[in-house]
């Protein structure tokens, strides 16, 4: 265990963390023996605890971008609300966080309000007496913090000097009123001549985000949640509270900047396939006939994703991406056939129908070694086995349909491209031949 600092990232004498070591994989074999099942019934321990606040968290995927896995959340305070308003406002939206079954884990990084001795100076005593209130600073912070003064050698090592009060002196409050402070004139003056003294309650630290006062919120996306809806739901029950914003920080912050490039990723995937395969053939129509093989691919990974309880995640995109390439490559290796025999004179659904007859071996032969390469990623264990898992699985779901479905839609596709770009092509011939007739 380590004091003096929270795993949430708050600081103070009654904060500590603690890290524990997992055994090797091979010795905790099964699902209720990995980091997420073990923190979770550790999780439910510690919420019974009366006196005080444990939570139990993995580490964060990234080194330095957050103190746990999950989001970390800037609640702001944009509407100039008073400390006790936005607080009202904090302890609300915490309250509601924790009731809500997408989220988990839901705590605030500051600690609460602490107990403190306030020491109220009456400056027109202070006046008076001939003080300042950099005489008061100095004697507070000397007498009962300790002030570094000087350097002395003893026995060949240089020892630092630190003056400090007497502990009989600076034991308790009711202390503070045997200390003196010396005026200009000389006279030394007590510190109940000038000050009253008492306990009040005050934040152990102030927070601000991008300049505005804020509260920060960290928490995990319950079982079977992705982050991105865990950090949508926190979004939704913050825009309920008015006055104020949300801002996100650490990891999260990454997470939201490149949310939104996935669909960018895959329509740029898709225009460089159809340019690659318009400069193979020499055509814009028959890319099209391929590319409308993709989403048969799509379909099933995203089927057998779901059918797994997998999660949308970084690892699943890649997995889409590479289904698409594959998917396409079934269609080139049937199209490209057929599109010989339409050149040699045959008609377009004989073209289809003999490329389908040709290729049915080299498609099955090529999808299901592709299928049984990845099998190993989709049964995968240990350490990293998530990302495997997901890529194997979102390729082997793609990659069936894809194959079982694309033998039958892909000559159908060639011939309803190839016939329409044929009657297009042909009525807008007939169209220019009826106008030049009517112009003549």
């Amino acid at each position: 265990m380590v004091g003096g600092g929270g795993g949430s990232g708050a600081v103070g004498q009654n904060t500590g963390q603690g890290f524990l070591n997992f055994v090797p994989w091979d010795d905790r074999p099964g699902k209720e023996k990995t980091a997420d099942a073990i923190v979770e019934r550790a999780s439910s321990a510690f919420r019974n605890f009366r006196d005080a606040q444990v939570f139990a968290l993995v580490p964060g995927a990234i080194r330095g971008l957050g103190q746990s896995s999950g989001f970390t959340m800037e609640l702001q305070n944009r509407s100039g609300m008073t400390r006790e308003q936005f607080l009202a406002s904090r302890d609300r939206l915490l309250q509601e966080a924790n009731a809500n079954p997408k989220l988990a884990s839901v705590r605030l990084s500051d600690l609460p309000d602490v107990a403190t001795y306030k020491i109220d100076v009456n400056q027109q005593k202070l006046t008076a007496l001939g003080l300042n209130q950099n005489d008061i600073n100095n004697t507070l912070s000397t007498a009962w913090g300790g002030r570094y003064v000087n350097d002395f050698i003893d026995k060949g090592r240089v020892k630092r000097v630190y003056v400090q009060g007497d502990a009989p002196y600076r034991a308790d409050p009711s202390s503070l009123g045997q200390w003196y402070i010396r005026s200009s004139s000389g006279e030394m003056a007590p510190f109940s001549s000038f000050a009253d003294a008492g306990w009040d309650t005050a934040p152990s630290s102030l927070t601000r985000f991008q300049g505005v006062p804020a509260a920060e919120f960290q928490g995990q996306p319950a079982p079977g949640v992705s982050s991105g809806e865990a950090m949508d739901e926190m979004e939704r029950l913050a825009s309920q509270i008015p006055g104020t914003s949300v801002a996100w920080a650490g990891q999260s912050y990454q997470e939201r900047l490149s949310s939104g490039q996935a669909p960018l990723l895959y329509a740029i995937s898709l225009l460089v396939v159809f340019l690659c395969l318009a400069a193979l053939y020499e055509s814009w129509s028959i890319p099209v006939a391929v590319l409308l093989v993709i989403p048969l691919g799509l379909v099933g990974a995203i089927f057998a994703v779901t059918l797994r309880g997998l999660e949308n995640d970084v690892y699943l995109q890649i997995g889409l991406l590479t289904t698409m390439g594959l998917a396409a490559k079934n269609a080139i290796l049937m199209i490209e056939f057929a599109e010989q025999g339409e050149k040699k004179g045959m008609r377009v659904i004989d073209a289809a129908l003999e490329a389908a007859r040709i290729r049915l071996r080299p498609i099955l032969m090529t999808s299901f070694s592709f299928i049984f390469g990845v099998l190993p990623l989709a049964l995968s264990t240990g350490a990293g086995a998530n990302s495997r898992i997901a890529i194997g699985t979102s390729v082997i779901g793609g990659m069936l349909t894809a194959t079982i479905l694309a033998i039958f839609y892909i000559p159908l596709f060639f011939v309803l491209v190839r016939r329409g770009v044929r009657d297009g092509f042909a009525a807008a011939r007939e169209r220019f031949r009826r106008r030049r007739a009517a112009t003549a």
